[in-house]
């Protein structure tokens, strides 16, 4: 799938920028980096925001991202989207409950 509305979600301005720059050299795609998970949510559910993939860290504060992850899998017009998650976490309870 091509993906031409891709949002990355992460409270680090370093680790968006290193995303950015490589997905310029392989895309074209519009891309919206969000540095808080709290705010990137409410865009969603308001619909100032349509991506058609969304790149979330899970070491995030005020809300981690599994716990944005369960936020928007509730919602019946964004539990579609594809969510890939991007960690330095190796702990196997946070990788399973991502997963589920």
């Amino acid at each position: 799938m091509i993906y031409r509305n891709i949002l990355q979600i992460d409270d680090d301005c370093d680790d968006c920028e290193l995303f950015m720059e490589a997905l310029e050299e392989i895309s074209s795609a519009q891309y919206t980096a969000i540095y808080d998970p709290v705010e990137a949510l409410r865009k969603l559910i308001e619909s100032e925001i349509t991506p058609d993939v969304i790149f979330l860290d899970l070491n995030m504060p005020i809300m981690s991202g599994i716990e944005f992850l369960t936020e928007i899998k509730k919602q019946e017009k964004l539990k579609e989207i594809p969510v890939i998650i991007f960690s330095t976490s190796q702990l196997d309870h946070i990788i399973n409950e991502a997963k589920d």
